[in-house]
């Protein structure tokens, strides 16, 4: 079951609109076919039952509406009728699964609070509503009231309850405890389904959820990116591929998808994804050193089973201080550039001398560099800034003039925007929109890195993303200045769609292609 629409919304800071809980269940369910989606609490807000409703109209329409769950509460009846009210016909009924919290927030004793459970779902099975009861804070149940658990466990066995949902609310258990506790429940009530809802305060989620399917538990609770209360949920993405590679359980969860569904709610959620981060992270399928390069292309004697195609995605080689011959080799195969050893030599050494500099090397840079190294009398650069004036003034919007060189052809435009660089693309918008006649990228994101600690002269690495007739790309530019980096970026970019326009037959003839159909130059 993914809740990251429930409690992956409870990471703080974090708030989807009712569109964008509808997209987001729509492609967890179409697309990575997860089996069941805790969509909202109910009770919370008008937005709450209104992105519900949303989610519920749609889930009838496409036959999927059983799969569809809403937290509810002992509440004599109140969340049930939100529920119903919603469209929703499944509620995962919040009960107190530890002796502290039954009495020490309810105020009441076990008998009374169990015989409230069954009073929410006689009403529930009224009104046409199924159940599945969260026994919250269960860890700290089996922990240091274990009685209570077995015996509230015992008290519903013959109500009709789907699924007994077992959360490690507060983050408390380890792989070790996990089973044992998990394996205890299993085989003492071996009619009930049980599902186990983990937490990450320990960074154990994954390694606790791995323990509870191994003890005989059948359903786990997932978020999109690990997204949660605290330090949140077992990201599915990590999930996955231990459950296939290392319990070697079956699940019916798309692999492949994982990848595009993670981006879309790192994007709705403003919650970035670390780029070391398991399966999703940007660094996870990059080789730095030279030696694993080298083995990869050895039989990939340095790949393991988590290979990047699983998730929609592909290997990739870093160029930096730690590059060899190798990482080099691997991104001029990807660019179709051919290069003797000697010449491979005096790239590999300027690559590692840049390395120790801290500047970040990417492949888009690398003809830049083999020119440079190699001595070769490259053209002029298709698109040059001649000249550009930015300027700032209280109450007014900022405002750009450019004079640019495209093509051996000067161009110049003036136009306001809602910040400098806003005002500079547009400019250039009006160039090639009004002048060139010609489509203009679209930018479809932006970050901006700046050295821990960065002094008020520290460089600044502008990164901006792009999409141009369906090809995505990134460019870079470094600069003291961020409006300057930002601008650096650009014109790499607007040089980037030149050279599609183009023949590349400057550059094959500095180097020479592998295959004499392809251009040596992308």
């Amino acid at each position: 079951m993914d809740t990251t629409l429930r409690d992956g919304e409870q990471t703080s800071g974090t708030s989807f609109s009712s569109k964008e809980k509808l997209s987001i269940a729509r492609l967890l369910v179409k697309e990575l076919n997860v089996d069941r989606l805790e969509i909202a609490s109910a009770r919370v807000s008008q937005g709450e039952m209104e992105g519900a409703r949303e989610i519920t109209a749609w889930a009838d329409k496409f036959g999927c509406l059983d799969r569809m769950e809403i937290l509810g509460f002992v509440d004599g009846g109140i969340s049930l009728a939100w529920i119903l009210n919603s469209g929703c016909r499944t509620v995962n009924l919040l009960t107190k699964g530890s002796l502290k919290h039954c009495e020490g927030q309810l105020k009441k004793t076990p008998e009374e609070h169990w015989d409230d459970i069954r009073r929410n779902i006689d009403m529930a099975e009224r009104m046409g509503i199924a159940v599945n009861i969260y026994l919250e804070d269960w860890s700290n149940g089996m922990l240091n009231s274990p009685g209570y658990v077995h015996g509230m466990l015992e008290s519903l066995k013959d109500s009709p309850i789907r699924r007994f949902m077992l959360p490690d609310t507060l983050g408390v258990l380890n792989p070790w405890n996990t089973y044992d506790f998990c394996a205890e429940i299993v085989a003492s009530f071996p009619g009930l389904y049980f599902d186990f809802h983990p937490h990450n305060d320990y960074d154990l989620a994954v390694a606790n959820a791995a323990a509870a399917v191994k003890a005989g538990i059948s359903g786990l609770h997932t978020t999109i990116n690990g997204l949660g209360e605290r330090a949140g949920n077992a990201p599915l993405s990590s999930i996955l591929p231990v459950l296939k590679d290392q319990l070697h359980v079956s699940c019916r969860a798309v692999e492949k998808k994982i990848n595009h569904i993670s981006r879309i709610v790192e994007s709705c959620s403003g919650i970035r994804i670390p780029s070391n981060k398991p399966v999703i992270g940007a660094n996870v399928f990059t080789q730095c050193a030279g030696i694993h390069a080298d083995g990869d292309s050895k039989n990939n004697l340095y790949c393991n089973d988590l290979l990047p195609e699983r998730f929609g995605r592909v290997r990739e080689y870093a160029l930096g201080k730690l590059s060899g011959k190798a990482n080099i080799r691997k991104n001029l195969e990807a660019l179709s550039i051919q290069l003797d050893e000697d010449s491979m030599r005096r790239v590999t050494d300027r690559i590692i001398e840049l390395g120790d500099k801290k500047e970040v090397v990417t492949a888009e840079d690398l003809p830049y560099i083999i020119a440079d190294v190699l001595k070769q009398d490259r053209e002029e650069e298709q698109v040059r800034i001649l000249n550009y004036s930015l300027s700032l003034a209280q109450g007014l919007k900022p405002v750009a003039t450019i004079k640019i060189l495209i093509n051996g052809r000067e161009y110049q435009e003036t136009s306001s925007g809602d910040g400098q660089y806003n005002a500079f693309v547009q400019a250039l918008k009006r160039i090639y929109k009004n002048q060139l006649k010609r489509d203009f990228p679209r930018l479809t994101n932006y970050s901006v890195n700046i050295p821990p600690g960065g002094r008020t002269n520290a460089i600044v690495q502008t990164f901006i993303s792009w999409e141009y007739r369906g090809e995505a790309f990134r460019t870079r530019g470094l600069d003291p200045d961020q409006t300057e980096a930002a601008i650096k970026a650009t014109i790499k970019m607007l040089n980037k769609i030149e050279t599609m326009h183009s023949d590349r037959s400057g550059l094959q003839n500095d180097f020479h292609s592998p295959d004499d159909t392809q251009p040596a130059y992308y």
